[in-house]
C-alpha cells in the first residue's frame, strides 16, 4: 500500500510566530488566528483531497491544526515526533534579532551549511532533513493505493523533509521558499516518481 499524494501541511499561527521568535521544539499552542487558520484550511483540503488519514508533530501546534481536519473527516490522528520542528538549543523563545545581534552573519551559515547546529545544542539541518523525510514515507505507507495522507509539520522541518524526501541535494534546499501559517505543499506520485504539484497552497 502507498499513497498517490500526500500533503505537507504547516502548523497554523502561534503567538511565537507572531513575535518572530525561534520555537523550535518548544510546545507552544496555536494562537487564535492559528485556530481559525486551521478551521479554514482544514475545511478546504477535506473538501478538495478526502484524505484517508492524518499524521501530525506532537508538538501541540500540529496537533491542534491537525485535530480540525480530523473533526471534519473523521479520522483519528496519528503522532510522528520526526515531524518536530528543528530543535533550535539555547535559541529557543528567542528573537531573530537577538540571534543575528549574538551571532553576527548567521543567517548565510544557516543556508549554507547543512552541518551547522542551532544554538549549540540543538540540531543540523542535515539531521531534521532526515528524519522528516522518513516520517513523509512512513506517512505515505498509511493508506491504500491511490489514497491521499495528510501530514501537519512545521516550516523548516516541512520544507527540508520535502526535499530529502524528493532526493534533492542540500544545494537546492535553499530555493524553496518557506511554508506560511497553515499553507500546504502538494507531492503526487508519477511514472518518475515524486513531484511537487502546489506549494503554499
Amino acid at each position: 500500500m502507498t499513497a498517490h499524494r500526500i500533503v505537507v501541511w504547516r502548523h497554523g499561527r502561534t503567538r511565537w510566530n507572531l513575535e518572530q521568535r525561534f520555537q523550535g521544539q518548544e510546545d507552544i499552542p496555536l494562537d487564535e488566528v492559528g485556530l481559525e487558520q486551521a478551521r479554514v484550511a482544514a475545511a478546504r483540503l477535506a473538501e478538495r483531497y478526502r484524505p484517508a488519514a492524518i499524521v501530525a508533530s506532537d508538538l501541540s501546534r500540529a496537533a491542534q491544526t491537525a485535530a480540525e481536519l480530523a473533526r471534519l473527516t473523521g479520522h483519528t490522528v496519528s503522532y510522528d515526533p520526526d515531524l518536530r520542528e528543528i530543535h533550535v538549543g539555547s535559541w529557543a523563545g528567542l528573537v531573530i534579532g537577538e540571534i543575528h545581534a549574538k551571532y553576527p552573519g548567521v543567517d548565510e551559515k544557516l543556508e549554507s551549511d547543512p552541518e551547522f547546529r542551532r544554538g549549540g545544542d540543538g540540531e543540523t539541518l542535515t539531521e531534521v532533513a532526515e528524519r522528516a523525510a522518513k516520517a513523509l514515507r512512513r506517512a505515505i505507507d498509511l493508506v491504500p493505493d491511490g489514497e491521499t495522507v495528510v501530514a501537519a509539520s512545521h516550516g523548516l522541518a516541512a520544507r527540508v523533509g520535502i526535499a530529502r524526501f524528493l532526493g534533492l541535494p542540500h544545494e537546492h534546499w535553499s530555493h524553496f521558499n518557506g511554508l506560511r501559517n497553515c499553507a500546504w505543499a502538494t507531492l503526487e506520485r508519477g511514472r518518475r516518481g515524486w513531484r511537487i504539484t502546489e506549494w503554499n497552497a
